[in-house]
């Protein structure tokens, strides 16, 4: 069934058109020289002298936002139905015999 579906999917998506991306593309754009690559030391460099390294502060910080996220994680781990209703859904519900 699943196998029937995905291939019903992919058929139906090939028949999908296109958009012109042709069109979108103002002259100036197509005329455009490509751009200039940088080397990459000097990037490096630069990101290795910044002065945004880790820092006891900033690690603190980041300490408290995984425990923040590991405990609200483990709230989301809890049963999603609470009990009372999930008792309430497993006696059913009862259907009228003029319904059947």
């Amino acid at each position: 069934m699943r196998l029937t579906v995905m291939i019903a999917i992919a058929g139906l998506s090939a028949c999908a058109a296109f958009p012109t991306i042709d069109g979108t593309l103002d002259a100036t754009a197509k005329v455009a020289d490509y751009p200039t690559l940088l080397p990459l030391e000097p990037l490096l460099a630069a990101a290795t002298a910044s002065a945004a390294q880790i820092s006891p502060a900033s690690e603190a910080v980041f300490s408290s936002k995984i425990a923040a996220l590991r405990a609200k994680a483990a709230r989301l781990r809890g049963p999603v139905i609470d009990a009372q209703t999930r008792s309430r859904m497993q006696r059913g519900v009862a259907v009228s015999a003029a319904i059947r």
